[in-house]
């Protein structure tokens, strides 16, 4: 008997158990992890707890939004599979935030759910190296500190040279609604017994934390004439570089909201909420919250934003976005019927929590490997991350450095100032989480630089240096570049003159346009009232370049002057990553060092006095301290 492997090639069999790289969990992280592995060269074996399960999207069937969208991309740019899975899914596409900056501007598509996983399965079915067993590991097999190889549930061992752990919500996990609690780590699918317990026994931070769904609907039972409908944007543009286009079934999601006898329900039924019971422990997420914690916490509130998103065009189930609970069923179906449109709902799913076994990242370097254990990589929600784009990119990380350290060669450490993934992955190996981390634009301080339209430039090189682009990808952004550079030489070099009056069309130019006569078109558009798509009649050859080539020029020319001086300040941020801190570095022995400090930096082990300065609880007075110990040891 052998194991799944590439349509056509069967590499491994049961009697050829040594990998270089292992991962485990097939979920976004897992898929990435070892697609890259597997694409840079290496034998790659996916254990997964059912293939059936594989890229589930297990709440919000959607990719991308504020911050996620640039992650996609940002995967994309370096070589990952998600915006070519999703431009093959997507049922629905918007750019969100397009009245405010470019900056925070992100794309984001409603998928059909089953269509993506089938996509996802499919390619890892169909990459070389890369094999696929269902069974559930329980176990890290180590010696003297290194990762050597896991055990499963039946009992079987597999070796590698690198581990990937993606458990996503299924380590430990337990689902709660109302009164009703089982062991599970999706709604009718069983948790990963015994790998949590045994995390701990090895000494990993492992804590709690808890996550939580909505119900499903049936969608026939929905009156929308009764909501709002948010159609779709029909310029759509696509989440993968490679792809000049994405088709989209153009479905629309629709809005409702909760109101006052919605909130009465629920406060009326808080005392069997498994949040209020004291039954779960783990905290949950921030800017997620179930809908009994916007009722207690908003309380001044009179009402909640409900989205209905189709799940895809072949399923009668919709997703409540919004208004997730862990309440019981009798109380969910109540308190939903109060909602405008919902009044005759029927329940296909219910709502649920699940509360899983997470490792406190701060036990990890910033290539996602273990302190505790080399040669062992952790990614994704087990990381106490929330979101498919997080835990994606993660895996996509440490798949690629698992893959390097076979190698031989050094991790790859993407920087705050190359990309939102740089930004998550400082945050949660520096700072730490002690609830499911998000990411937004707000954490990233170099964000006019990491516009989703950008990661191919910032990262594809990158990527193309590690065996996991092509020539023909760094083709394409070389004739990206190009045309680029020729666009913008176009505008240098035609100065408007006061014969510019009036359009080809005869039509009078507009004052905000005459007003910059003798300057070039190149500063003309430097003017916020002045857009590109109005000085186009006065350069013929802008025509025939294109409009998404357009686009990423006028932004790179307005935000010019921003961006430099952003630039300015990424170079002081270099200096201090560059500063490096040995591995062994004499904590104790940095005489001058504050208590809290001291002990902080032990903990964390920063590689850089740049990453030192931001840990929590570190001073400047600290880094002075520290700088001057480590120039004294050169």
């Amino acid at each position: 008997m052998r194991l799944l492997s590439p349509a056509g090639e069967f590499s491994y069999t049961y009697h050829h158990m040594d990998f270089d790289v292992i991962v485990i969990g097939a979920g976004h992280a897992g898929i990435e992890a070892g697609l890259a592995a597997a694409r840079m060269g290496c034998s790659a074996l996916l254990i997964t707890m059912s293939l059936d399960s594989i890229g589930r999207m297990s709440c919000n069937p959607a990719i991308g939004g504020l911050s996620k969208g640039n992650i996609v991309r940002e995967i994309d740019a370096l070589g990952g599979e998600m915006g070519k899975l999703i431009d093959r899914s997507m049922i629905q596409f918007r750019i969100l935030n397009r009245s405010r900056g470019p900056a925070v501007q992100a794309p984001r598509a409603q998928a059909d759910k089953a269509l993506y996983a089938a996509l996802a399965k499919n390619c890892l079915e169909r990459t070389k190296g890369l094999c696929i067993f269902q069974d559930t590991v329980t176990d890290i097999k180590t010696d003297g500190g290194r990762a050597e190889g896991v055990i499963t549930q039946r009992g079987r061992v597999f070796t590698a040279k690198k581990i990937v752990l993606t458990t996503g919500t299924f380590m430990e996990a337990s689902v709660f609604i109302g009164e009703f609690t089982t062991s599970s780590g999706r709604l009718g699918e069983p948790a990963a017994q015994g790998l949590g317990a045994n995390l701990r026994r090895m000494g990993f931070p492992v804590g709690r934390l808890k996550t939580g769904t909505p119900a499903r609907v049936r969608k026939s039972s929905l009156d929308f004439s009764r909501m709002e409908e948010q159609p779709g944007e029909d310029e759509i543009i696509p989440f993968s570089f490679s792809n000049d286009s994405a088709e989209c079934a153009g479905l629309s999601c629709w809005i409702t909201w909760t109101n006052e006898k919605t909130h009465a329900i629920i406060r009326g039924s808080l005392h069997r909420s498994p949040l209020y019971s004291g039954k779960i422990t783990g905290i949950g997420p921030r800017y997620c919250p179930s809908i009994e914690d916007k009722v207690v916490r908003f309380a001044e509130r009179r009402r909640h934003q409900v989205f209905v998103e189709p799940e895809g065009p072949a399923t009668e189930e919709m997703y409540l976005n919004g208004i997730s609970s862990s309440l019981p069923e009798d109380v969910q179906e109540a308190f939903l019927r109060t909602l405008c449109g919902l009044e005759n709902v029927q329940i296909m799913r219910p709502g649920y929590a699940v509360e899983y076994d997470y490792i406190n990242p701060t036990a990890l370097y910033p290539s996602l490997e273990t302190k505790l254990i080399s040669g062992l990589y952790v990614a994704g929600q087990t990381n106490g991350t929330s979101g498919y784009e997080e835990a994606a990119g993660q895996g996509l990380v440490a798949g690629l450095n698992a893959a390097l350290a076979v190698r031989g060669e050094p991790p790859l450490i993407l920087s705050r100032a190359e990309a939102y993934i740089g930004v998550l992955i400082d945050d949660l190996v520096t700072l730490g989480t002690k609830e499911p981390y998000r990411m937004f634009t707000s954490r990233a301080e170099y964000r006019l630089g990491l516009r989703h339209d950008t990661a191919d430039r910032r990262l594809l090189p990158k990527a193309y240096a590690c065996g996991l682009q092509s020539e023909e990808a760094m083709e394409r952004l070389r004739r990206k570049t190009e045309t680029c550079d020729a666009i913008k030489e176009l505008l240098r070099s035609r100065r408007l003159a006061a014969a510019d009056s009036a359009d080809a069309a005869g039509r009078a130019l507009p004052e905000k346009i005459t007003r910059h006569t003798g300057e070039t078109l190149y500063q003309t558009l430097k003017d916020p009232e002045v857009s590109l798509a109005e000085l186009e009649a006065l350069v013929p050859a802008l025509s025939g370049k294109p409009p998404a080539l357009r686009s990423l020029c006028e932004l790179d020319i307005k935000y010019e002057g921003y961006i430099k001086r952003q630039e300015r300040e990424v170079e002081r941020f270099k200096k201090m990553e560059n500063v490096k801190i040995p591995p062994d570095f004499d904590w104790d022995g940095a005489e001058g060092l504050s208590s809290e400090a001291r002990q902080k930096l032990k903990t964390i082990r920063p590689l850089s006095v740049g990453q030192a300065s931001r840990v929590a609880g570190v001073r400047p007075s600290d880094i002075a301290v520290l700088s001057l110990h480590l120039r004294r040891k050169t």
